[in-house]
């Protein structure tokens, strides 16, 4: 993989990582553009405990543009977007509209006496799949997933190592019912200047069991999933997919690796040529669930940068709001009031659905 590092128009990162070691990425950004925004501000919740990102810039990034104006597409000459080169395989560059960002303006140090304040220090890029604006994810090669799988280990490195940076998040949205604001092919990363709620949730229960057997919580229940077999949709020799037994979501698949690692990074050339295939298979399952394309939200789960790295274990949390061909779960009261899930779908028949799809 070659490994090219630019510089946009407003003075953002861009990264193109090339399969070719021949590729040429010199092309300038040609656009006129303002300066990126500010950092947003976070503001704390004393009740919940948690931070919240104010991003008022955010309400006027880029919608649902028709194909032709798709800002994730190469340049081609007088159409400008933000990839500058004609052509790429995998891109990674800094989100225009950011929810984190390491520009920092000054800040009021609090709302009231229980609503500190502090800037949202952090990163939010976005990572472009292909140059093809009508694949998908599960249209990529094995060879592709292998190349994106190695930039975000690239990148979960790099912005480890930014100022104040506790967590990183790399995710992909997919499909409108989602909430994508654009249809090209891609996901995002997010540097979080906090370790986020759910992690927070998840350590405390891992540390919990450890201080009670010894053992790596994901570790224990990835066995005994694996040893009860009847919600494992797929597997081969480094990962498993399966459904977790009190899955939230109507269709949810964790696909984790073997061996407990941190993070991306931490994989080793084996597992990562291991991943693309199964991963991939898993996502043309959920195609087919339905004959039709499924939208879903793909959330790797890797450990705090700094904290409790030791009780973490990598493993990627795909599911979809989708329960039914014409149907799909809102996250209503109990959801949203309470944070208490109720799934419409056992996770055994959600298994044995994908296993035949």
């Amino acid at each position: 993989m070659k490994r090219t590092q630019i510089e946009l128009a407003d003075g953002r990162e861009l990264i193109y990582f090339d399969e070719r070691d021949d590729a040429v990425r010199d092309q300038p950004d040609r656009r006129e553009l303002p300066p990126p925004p500010h950092a947003s501000q976070l503001r704390y919740d004393p009740l919940t405990d948690e931070w919240v990102a104010v991003a008022v810039h955010r309400q006027t990034r880029t919608f649902l543009p028709p194909a032709d104006q798709c800002p994730l597409c190469p340049s081609r000459g007088d159409r400008l977007s933000e990839i500058p080169a004609p052509d790429y395989d995998v891109v990674v560059f800094e989100n225009r509209f950011p929810s984190l960002s390491q520009r920092v303006a000054e800040e009021p140090a609090e709302i009231t006496p229980f609503t500190p304040v502090r800037p949202g220090r952090g990163k939010c890029e976005v990572v472009c799949f292909t140059d093809d604006h009508n694949a998908s994810f599960a249209s990529l090669p094995p060879s592709r997933v292998r190349t994106v799988l190695d930039a975000l280990a690239d990148r979960t490195t790099a912005l480890s190592e930014l100022p104040g940076v506790e967590q990183i998040f790399p995710f992909e949205n997919r499909g409108v019912e989602i909430g994508v604001t654009l249809h090209h092919p891609h996901g995002q990363i997010y540097a979080y200047p906090f370790v986020t709620p759910r992690t927070r949730t998840m350590l405390a229960a891992a540390r919990r069991h450890v201080e009670r057997t010894g053992g790596n919580l994901y570790a224990d229940v990835l066995a005994a999933e694996r040893a009860a077999g009847d919600r494992v949709v797929a597997s081969n020799e480094h990962w498993t997919a399966y459904v977790p037994a009190a899955a939230r979501w109507p269709f949810e698949v964790h696909v984790a690796p073997h061996r407990p690692v941190p993070d991306i990074p931490a994989l080793d050339d084996a597992e990562r040529d291991a991943f693309g295939p199964l991963y991939l298979d898993v996502l043309r399952r959920f195609d087919g669930l339905f004959d039709m394309p499924m939208p879903y939200i793909a959330a790797w789960h890797q450990a705090p940068v700094h904290v409790d790295r030791e009780l973490g274990h990598l493993h990627l949390q795909l599911f979809s709001i989708r329960r039914a061909k014409d149907k799909l779960k809102y996250l209503a009261g109990s959801e949203s009031g309470m944070g208490v899930f109720i799934n419409d779908i056992a996770p055994e028949r959600a298994a044995e659905l994908l296993r035949a799809a």
